[in-house]
């Protein structure tokens, strides 16, 4: 009996290779443009691994041809699709570099906005309503910047608007890092460390919540180091943006410079 379920499961092992191997696309001895025509199809049917396949082979076997640049447009997208994101980024940049007079350069640093945002975020943490404020923040940055390049210099792009909106939620991100560090710095009675941590988060995130609850720190910071001026002038920028009360959050008053 063993022996029997021993072959049996070999031979249903057997079967599934054979089918993954069948239902590989053949790329071999193809016309390029019935090649990129299958990629095509493949990709709009949703079948993207087969479209990279494909795609791929493409790239490498006619890197000059007339769908050349076509095929590295979907293989970025191909790529961001199916999760693999250092490899779509790769191949942004090797894009970039190679045709940097594009008319959908646009689009490229778009997907590479998106791609670096899908980076810094957690799905799993995500579930679990877990705290991510304090995490790393290279591909948050590098999101931020793709996103304000496409709004700066494409102001007119389909892709500025949506990018304005992730900037939003990027510099809230951005800006509740430099708080936990702040935070941190405050717990640790690094206070000149804590000041200017600040002061960069007022420059940089002026608008955001965690800016305002920063001057907070700030005038602590400024109170333990003996700077009684320094505090006084920030617990009146306080007074000004965040009313008599030193906890609570005015979020819709904007801010009042005094310094």
């Amino acid at each position: 009996m063993k022996l029997y379920l021993k072959y049996s499961f070999i031979a249903a092992m057997t079967g599934l290779l054979m089918a993954c191997s069948s239902s590989k696309p053949d790329v071999d001895n193809v016309p390029e443009k019935d090649l990129y025509t299958k990629a095509e199809q493949e990709l709009q049917n949703g079948n993207i691994r087969s479209s990279i396949t494909i795609l791929e082979a493409l790239d490498k076997a006619y890197p000059f041809g007339p769908y050349s640049q076509q095929v590295q447009l979907d293989l970025i997208y191909a790529y961001y699709k199916s999760g693999d994101l250092p490899v779509a980024i790769a191949s942004i940049d090797r894009f970039l570099k190679l045709n940097p007079t594009h008319p959908n350069v646009d689009w490229v640093i778009y997907i590479r906005g998106l791609a670096n945002m899908a980076q810094d975020n957690n799905q799993i943490q995500g579930w679990f309503n877990v705290d991510r404020a304090d995490r790393e923040t290279s591909y948050a940055q590098a999101a931020f910047k793709d996103f304000t390049y496409l709004v700066a210099n494409y102001p007119d792009s389909p892709y500025s608007y949506d990018a304005e909106k992730r900037l939003i939620a990027l510099k809230d991100r951005l800006a509740k890092y430099q708080l936990k560090v702040a935070q941190y710095y405050t717990d640790r009675g690094a206070y000149v460390a804590v000041v200017n941590r600040v002061k960069d988060m007022l420059v940089t995130f002026s608008d955001t919540d965690s800016a305002k609850h920063g001057l907070l720190l700030m005038r602590n910071a400024y109170t333990q180091l003996g700077l009684t001026d320094e505090a006084e002038n920030t617990n009146k920028l306080i007074e000004a943006n965040l009313g008599n009360t030193s906890s609570k959050i005015n979020d819709d008053k904007p801010f009042l410079w005094i310094f």
